[in-house]
C-alpha cells in the first residue's frame, strides 16, 4: 500500500510541476481592450488578464490569474512605455524595446532566459515571434487578419521558462496591437 501510495504521489507531482503552455488570448467582450481570457494546454486552467483601475481608464497596470498563479503587469516608470516589468510565482521579468521608441521589438528577461520577441512585418502587429532565444519558440498570432481581439499562441517555450515570463510575452504583443481608445 506505502508502494501504491508513493507512486501516486510522484505521479501527482510529475503532472502539477509540468509548466503550462499559453495556446491563445481573447478579450472578453467584443467592444472592449481591458479584460482578456488567456487559454492554456492544461484542461480548466484557464486564465484571465485585466486592468488594475478599470474605472480609470488607467493602461499601465494589469493583473493575471491562471490557475494558482497571480501576479502584475506594469510600466516600470510611469511614462516610459518602453519598459514593462511583472511580478508573479517568485520571479520578477523585464520587457524592454531594444530601440527606443520602436514598439516592433523587445527583449524579455528573467536573468536566466532572454527573449527577443519581435513583430514579423514591418505594416501589421497581427503576427509576432521570438526569433532568437535561450528558450525555446513562442509565436502569436490574429484568429483573423486585421481583428486583434483574439489571437492563437504556439508556446514551445523550455519547461522551465516561468509563467509570468510567457504571460508578459503574451501581454506585449496584444498591449501593442490593440487600439487603446
Amino acid at each position: 500500500m506505502k508502494q501504491l501510495t508513493a507512486i501516486f504521489a510522484v505521479l501527482l507531482l510529475a503532472v502539477t510541476a509540468r509548466a503550462q503552455h499559453l495556446t491563445g488570448l481573447a478579450t472578453r467582450w467584443n467592444d472592449s481592450f481591458t479584460e482578456w481570457i488567456i487559454y492554456t494546454d492544461t484542461e480548466g486552467q484557464d486564465g484571465e488578464l485585466r486592468q488594475r483601475w478599470q474605472g480609470q481608464d488607467d493602461w499601465t497596470e494589469w493583473q493575471y490569474r491562471l490557475g494558482e498563479s497571480t501576479g502584475n503587469i506594469r510600466l516600470k516608470w510611469g511614462d516610459n512605455p518602453n519598459e514593462w516589468e511583472a511580478r508573479g510565482d517568485n520571479a520578477i521579468i523585464s520587457a524592454r524595446t531594444v530601440w527606443n521608441g520602436n514598439f516592433r521589438e523587445w527583449r524579455i528577461s528573467d536573468g536566466s532566459y532572454q527573449l527577443t520577441l519581435s513583430c514579423r512585418y514591418g505594416n501589421t502587429f497581427d503576427e509576432w515571434a521570438v526569433r532568437s532565444s535561450n528558450a525555446g519558440e513562442f509565436n502569436m498570432y490574429t484568429n483573423w487578419e486585421g481583428d486583434p481581439r483574439d489571437w492563437a499562441i504556439t508556446d514551445d517555450l523550455d519547461e522551465n521558462v516561468p509563467l509570468p515570463m510567457r504571460v508578459l510575452t503574451a501581454f506585449i504583443v496584444a498591449f501593442h496591437s490593440t487600439p487603446k481608445e
